[in-house]
């Protein structure tokens, strides 16, 4: 049955569109996009489609009301097409049994991560559109939705299991079904353990492996395997490329995710749940299920799971635990009442949560005895509850509906922009424009559903929870008086501070009110309240004495205390965050101490998403500048918006949110988009005195990190400053025409001079980068801008090879865009030139050489500088680079990733060499970010034997640093090996040919 076929049901007419001119421009594309179509016999159809008055009714919906369906609808026209003739369920069975089926062992990891995520736009469009045309009901677009993420965890597991036989790491039980026996168990939880999964989800994993399986490698080298496994496998769902992502991945429902790897035994799983596993943890647990690997073993595992889960006796202790983590989820999301605009209808009172606690919560009650109650799915486990007359029948029903109601407008909600949103729009017209969406005639019939369904969930949930408990305190904390509390001191060392008496003369400090943030009643009273949550949540980091000690240093820089402390006191979270800066991040800390404010950020729905790209940065910060009285305030502007978001970057790296390439890209669109609302700011306050030069241009160039977009926390910026302008020849000061004109090259001297002071000097926000100029034509002497045509001279008759080297990863980020083209057009033909490749070959070995000398004994933990670190891998990749560039231009990339998988595509690294130098330079990258993140400088081994190598690998994913250390250590002798193969023998021969030949010669 086609889309629409039965159309003329009332209750299947798609919604109106909400936005007159969006629904234009998307009927607009639609018709560009047609007129491109390689089949003309294709376009008709289309057309005819849409002009049907079924056809172009949900085009209007889709392009009226969702600008994310827009754009799959004018990308997939031709799917979309299929999917009015022949329907959505015939083409989601192609595209899901596609993936279920294809078996590719040759198929590598690029080609099968953009398969995927080629696969998901596609359903993504026709469940989006199946659900408006009223073809699908929610539980055949939840169902849909899980299916698929089912299928793509499964085809990225049997990627990964095929790589790591053909490496020799696991031996396959059965090369063509992989997944079986693997020992590898991949379980689903959540709404994808439930099969509810939202249109914009992401997917919680726990991922556990058995080493019992004959598969599996034997429990040391497994340590090490399936924790590697599980960051690659989040990099093939996760990890945004041009086509999208397949499907936000969080592994943080595994058992302490804070202090266990990314992958753990069943054992250790096995035993953490028997020993602390807690309530909250058994009701994720009710919706669990194998969704890919060795499900035999998973099967196994939950069934020794069922005693925790399950208990025999009735298990009414269990709804005031369930009750405080809502209270919690209330707190830190401001559920506090029921509203329209703003409401969040996942955690907010009233949502979406509070009926999946409502049945989870009787489920634990009774499930131990009534196994008919083990049911995942949140409406059957209702239906179940009536059906043993747990709950009454009315209840049930209405919960359903008020469920499957709310379910609806997540979706809606989700579908506008695929954005994993669940506060409603905090607007009356934003309100408007959802309820439209939804089908509603306005915002108040709308609101009146809404807030029926709000008040009956709240009702229900409030008669199963009638009385909120307290939290209790952790035990004696008393802190009156000069001498210290013997039983406080006892409290304190079960929290788990080694040094009970300087933290009990701390907090006794705070209550004197030793320093300005403590010397009002008011931040005493408020901070009485907060100190055994504080205290708590301290002593469960990695370093509570440690992190103690700096929020007492972040306390002393505080002018008042009343604002953060009632900010602590209602976000139990952005408590736990700030505990977890203290004992991991000093970097972050230090900066939290320098600006306070910067917590402020941290309550911004948008702080744990991910970044938006370069465009939406630009607008971000634009719009702040908008607002600027001077060029100062511009420069304050600046600062602190790429402050704020570096600070996000980092929290995000020390969650585990992030990973360290991800890290890189951000960091660098951060400073791209400050550098370019910079620059013209600079151009024009410099313009007040001086004018500018007619037909003149400037642009900035990065290189280094900045260029290959790869930055830590502590990079700076490496920058070469490029113009070009008509010479008149003239030395009399007229190249500009401001009323104090300056020449050219004078003008633009000064102008990067001034440039470089906005980016480096020190205003009330502090300094935005340090930069770092070494890398312009002729080094430190040369002048700090060079001219385009003096630029392309260099480069051509006087560069070194290391500079060639370095000009691979030039990017222009700012400045005129017509100069930046001219200036990848010369970077292009410098590169591509023909070269002798002994000299190239034995230039970037005494280039290496010379390195090595300037730092004679790095520390183990250099990732930069020690033998196989990252300048023996980049080196090698733009050895190649340049080797190749003149036959194959295509190859020259400036990030390193990229790089390699066009060299080895190109024939130029073999497959091994891609495998090898792309795991190691993950793994370098992501522990260089870390190391960033985490320390001030390059740690040492005395730094890292105690708690902060612990910290570091707990960050890293790995089972505890020396696992880490001896992962980080054969990576880099991976790279060693190749650099050497490719480089230094090389360089070697011809040294010792031309040293025969001169001897010969003298002979």
């Amino acid at each position: 049955m086609g889309l629409l076929s039965d159309f003329s049901r009332p209750a299947a007419a798609p919604p109106q569109p909400a936005d007159a001119r969006l629904q234009d421009l998307g009927f607009t594309a639609w018709e560009t996009a047609l007129a491109e179509a390689a089949d003309p016999s294709d376009a008709a159809r289309a057309r005819a489609w849409a002009a049907s008055e079924p056809g172009r009714a949900l085009l209007a919906a889709a392009f009226g009301n969702s600008p994310f369906l827009s754009r799959l609808v004018v990308a997939e026209w031709p799917l979309l097409l299929r999917c009015a003739e022949q329907g959505p369920d015939a083409i989601f069975e192609e595209i899901a049994g596609a993936i279920e089926q294809r078996t590719d062992p040759d198929e590598d990891q690029a080609a099968l991560m953009r398969r995927l995520r080629i696969a998901k736009r596609r359903t993504a469009l026709v469940a989006g559109i199946a659900e408006l045309a009223g073809s699908w009901s929610l539980e055949q677009q939840m169902a849909a939705l899980s299916r698929f993420a089912e299928a793509a965890i499964g085809a990225a597991v049997r990627h990964l299991l095929r790589a790591a036989a053909r490496r020799g790491t696991l031996r396959l039980a059965d090369p063509d079904d992989p997944e079986r026996d693997s020992g590898l168990i991949v379980l689903g939880m959540g709404k994808l353990g439930g099969g509810e999964l939202n249109y914009s989800s992401d997917i919680d994993l726990i991922l556990l492996f058995d080493s019992a399986q004959n598969a599996s490698p034997p429990p040391a080298d497994a340590q090490a395997f399936f924790p590697r496994l599980a960051r690659d496998l989040v990099r093939i769902l996760d990890e945004r490329t041009g086509d999208g992502y397949v499907f936000r991945t969080d592994l943080r429902l595994r058992p302490d995710p804070r202090s266990t790897p990314l992958a753990l035994s069943t054992a250790a799983a096995l035993s953490y749940y028997e020993s602390v596993g807690q309530n909250w943890e058994r009701a994720a647990l009710i919706k669990a299920r194998p969704v890919a690997g060795d499900r035999a073993a998973g099967a196994r595992f939950l069934g020794e799971l069922q005693p925790f889960i399950w208990r025999k006796n009735l298990d009414f202790a269990a709804i005031a635990d369930i009750h405080s983590i809502k209270r919690q989820i209330q707190a830190y999301k401001g559920g506090g009442r029921i509203a329209v605009e703003g409401h969040d209808i996942k955690t907010g009172r009233g949502g979406i949560r509070e009926i999946e606690f409502f049945a989870q919560t009787q489920q634990l009650i009774w499930g131990g005895r009534l196994r008919a109650l083990r049911a995942a799915p949140t409406c059957t486990a209702l239906q179940r509850l009536a059906a043993t007359g747990r709950i009454d029948p009315a209840t049930a029903e209405t919960l359903i509906a008020d469920y499957r109601f709310l379910r609806r407008v997540e979706h809606r909600l989700q579908m506008v922009d695929d954005a994993q949103v669940h506060r409603l729009p905090a607007d009356r017209d934003g309100i408007g424009r959802l309820a439209i969406f939804l089908g509603y005639a306005n915002a108040d019939a709308f609101a009146a559903e809404l807030c029926n369904h709000l008040a009956s969930v709240e009702r229900h949930y409030a008669e199963l929870f009638e009385e909120a408990p307290s939290l209790a305190q952790p035990g004696n904390l008393v802190f009156t008086g000069a001498e210290d509390d013997p039983d406080t001191l006892q409290t304190l060392a079960r929290l788990g501070f080694a040094e009970p008496p300087r933290v009990a003369e701390m907090v006794r400090g705070w209550h004197h009110g030793h320093m300005r943030a403590t010397r009002s009643q008011r931040a005493r009273e408020i901070l009485t309240e907060l100190v055994p949550e504080l205290l708590r949540t301290f002593g469960a980091t990695a370093n509570p004495d440690t992190a103690l000690l700096r929020f007492d240093h972040f306390l002393s820089h505080l002018p008042a205390g009343v604002q953060l402390f009632s900010l602590l006191h209602a976000n139990p979270g952005l408590l736990s965050l700030v505990a977890d800066i203290m004992a991991e991040a000093p970097r972050l800390a230090e900066r939290l101490a320098q600006r306070p404010a910067l917590l402020d950020s941290v309550l911004a729905a948008e702080f744990s998403a991910a970044l938006p790209d370069c465009s939406g940065l630009a607008a971000d910060l634009g719009a702040l500048i908008a607002g600027a009285r001077d060029f100062q305030d511009v420069l304050d502007i600046i600062r602190r918006w790429a402050e704020e978001r570096r600070f996000q970057v980092g929290v995000q790296l020390l969650r585990r949110d992030i990973e360290g390439a991800r890290t890189g890209m951000a960091l660098a669109d951060i400073a791209e988009t400050a550098l370019g609302a910079l620059l013209p700011a600079v151009i024009g306050d410099f313009a007040r005195v001086h004018g500018k030069v007619p037909g003149g241009a400037f642009a900035i160039v990065a290189l280094g990190r900045l260029g290959s977009r790869e930055m830590s926390l502590a990079s700076d910026l490496d920058l070469i400053l490029i113009y070009d302008a008509p010479d008149d020849g003239s030395d009399d000061g007229r190249g500009s025409d401001g009323p104090r004109p300056l020449p050219i090259s004078t003008y633009y001297a000064r102008l990067s001079q001034r440039l470089i002071s906005a980016i480096t000097a020190p205003t009330a926000e502090g300094k935005l980068y340090e930069v770092d100029m070494r890398l312009r034509p002729s080094g430190a002497s040369g002048p700090i801008a060079s001219s385009l045509a003096a630029f392309a001279q260099y480069q051509h008759e006087s560069a070194w090879t290391w500079e060639h080297m370095a000009l691979t990863r030039a990017r222009p980020v700012a400045g005129d865009a017509a100069l930046q083209r001219r200036i990848r057009a010369a970077t292009a033909t410098v590169l591509c030139q023909p070269r002798d490749l002994h000299r190239l070959v034995t230039d970037v070995a005494d280039m290496r050489r010379r390195v090595a000398e300037s730092v004679p004994r790095p520390s183990s933990w250099d990732l930069r500088n020690r033998r196989g670190g990252l300048i023996d891998l980049e080196f090698t990749v733009q050895y190649l680079m340049l080797r190749e560039a003149a036959r194959r231009p295509e190859l020259l990339q400036r990030e390193t990733g990229a790089a390699l998988s066009a060299l080895a595509e190109a024939g130029v690294l073999p497959p091994q060499g891609l495998r090898e130098l792309s795991d190691a330079l993950s793994l370098l990258r992501h522990l260089r970010a870390l190391l960033a993140l985490l320390f001030d400088g390059v740690p040492d081994a005395k730094a890292l034997a105690g708690p902060a190598g612990a910290t570091l690998a707990r960050c890293a994913g790995a089972v505890d640093f020396p696992w880490l250390d001896a992962d980080m250590v054969a990576a880099c002798a991976r790279v060693r090996a190749w650099y050497e193969r490719l480089i230094a023998r090389p360089a070697r021969r011809i040294a010792a040919s031309r040293q025969q030949m001169t001897e010969e010669a003298a002979r």
